[in-house]
């Protein structure tokens, strides 16, 4: 009986042992007795700063700028983690200070679950917060992610033509979406939607467009269904794709009916546009078979024969008539059609 509680209790403390986690770094030296905040993060919309309610644990750092977190109160499942520190003097920490919005905060996003030994080592340039190290592959996902997204932005940066801004979002929306996969960690893919998502990135207008015509986002779905069941970011999503799917097929819709206004807009000012042509060239037509018929057989002639830039001998010759006889036509015209000259008989009948 004795041995039998003996085993049990050696079980026990061997499972105690595994299912716990530890995180630990360094910040800085001379900073002894300043906060560390361990957050979880069930909303991956609010992943750009700490917020109160997210915070799990805090601790405060030794004489020798070391902290740790240890316990075994997280899920079995991954999940992700920031943790958080303001170096800043106890006197100028405010509500600011604390969500990150100071240059002397330091903060990082990790994946890790109950289970995991993560260490945060100072950089080779003295920064902290900026590497990890854990017995968890996935724990330096968003950190991959983001070195990825710089290289994104200098992408962008060095060329700014729309046509390249198009092309360029394209190619890294697929990029970083394959990227996301291939980590096998849909919990990294939400990190990148959340990004490629965001309505205050220039990625928005390009999302709603993808999200209508591209599988991705539904198999994302589903991986978080399988993988992370009955959780706040997997209905969160679910209920966004819906939202936006139906929202983008809204905008198509909206931008047909804009299309079919516009071109049918454009078909009734080229129709106007013919019906005014040819109004006025009938107008005209009408107007100057009026004014012919004012004149005489002859008058009329000899209109003719100014309109095709012939001469007064050229007129008295082709209409056998003498000169002095064109002449006094000409002089009638003149007073019947109210003009001083041949160029205001032509501009009159053109």
């Amino acid at each position: 009986m004795t041995r039998k509680i003996i085993i049990i209790a050696l079980l026990s403390l061997s499972f105690a042992s595994y299912s716990q986690y530890s995180f630990e770094g360094q910040i800085a030296e001379n900073v002894e007795g300043k906060t560390v905040y361990l957050s979880i993060i069930e909303d991956y919309r609010k992943l750009s700063r700490p917020y109160f309610e997210q915070i799990i644990k805090k601790t405060k750092v030794d004489s020798l700028g070391y902290f740790k977190f240890q316990g075994d109160n997280l899920s079995l499942n991954n999940r992700i983690y920031r943790i958080h520190v303001d170096e800043c003097s106890e006197e100028a920490v405010d509500t600011n200070h604390f969500l990150g919005r100071c240059e002397n905060s330091k903060s990082i996003l990790f994946i890790a679950n109950n289970t995991d030994a993560i260490s945060f080592p100072t950089s080779f340039a003295d920064e902290v917060l900026c590497e990890i190290t854990s017995t968890n592959s996935k724990s330096d996902a968003f950190l991959q992610i983001d070195a990825l997204k710089e290289v994104m932005a200098i992408d962008f940066y060095d060329y700014r033509s729309e046509a390249n801004q198009k092309l360029n979002s394209k190619k890294w929306f697929k990029k970083l979406q394959d990227f996301g996969q291939d980590l096998e960690e849909p919990l990294a893919e939400l990190y990148i939607f959340d990004f490629l998502s965001d309505k205050r990135n220039e990625t928005y207008s390009h999302y709603l467009k993808d999200i209508s015509k591209n599988d991705y986002y539904n198999a994302l779905g589903q991986r978080l269904v399988a993988k992370y069941p009955n959780t706040v970011f997997t209905e969160l999503y679910q209920t966004e794709i819906a939202t936006d799917l139906q929202m983008a097929a809204q905008t198509k819709v909206a931008y047909a009916y804009w299309k079919w206004i516009l071109g049918s807009l454009l078909l009734l000012s080229v129709l106007f546009n013919i019906y005014f042509i040819v109004r006025q060239k009938s107008l005209r037509k009408h107007h100057k078979d009026q004014t012919l018929g004012k004149l005489t057989t002859q008058e009329q002639k000899i209109v003719n024969e100014i309109l095709k830039d012939k001469t007064n001998k050229e007129i008295a010759s082709g209409l056998f008539i003498s000169l002095s006889t064109v002449k006094t036509h000409i002089n009638n015209l003149y007073k019947k059609l109210d003009v001083t000259s041949r160029d205001e008989i032509k501009q009159l009948f053109s």
